[in-house]
């Protein structure tokens, strides 16, 4: 028995093992905090593709597990565990080429931003 067996439960922690045992194929992800035009907290394991779309927020990407290749506007860029990505609101963007297992906190922050109006 450790001196943390006997505390409560509480949102101060989400253990890695216990966040990821929630996903599936089906179920890639999972909200485990949320504040509405504040912050929501998720994690995030694709299996083969990565179909999201762009996001009316900005968002923070921190690598979990695996490696692979993030796609951002036209930049393209080697992660891996523990790297941090950056995604502004609306830009496209998606991971490639990830291994088995993979997975990625996801941090989105700010308010919801109106789209981009498009050039005529």
């Amino acid at each position: 028995m450790s001196a943390t067996d006997d505390l409560p439960a509480s949102d101060v922690r989400v253990p890695f093992a216990d966040a990821f045992a929630r996903l599936s194929a089906k179920a890639p992800f999972h909200v485990f905090f949320e504040r509405p035009d504040e912050i929501s907290v998720e994690l995030y394991a694709p299996v083969g593709f990565d179909g999201q779309s762009p996001h009316d927020r900005d968002e923070l990407y921190i690598i979990a597990s695996g490696t692979g290749i993030f796609s951002r506007g036209k930049e393209r860029v080697p992660f891996g565990p523990g790297d941090l990505l950056y995604v502004p609101a609306y830009e496209p963007h998606r991971f490639e080429e990830f291994t088995e297992g993979f997975s990625t906190w996801v941090i989105f922050y700010g308010p919801v931003r109106p789209a981009p109006e498009l050039a005529p």
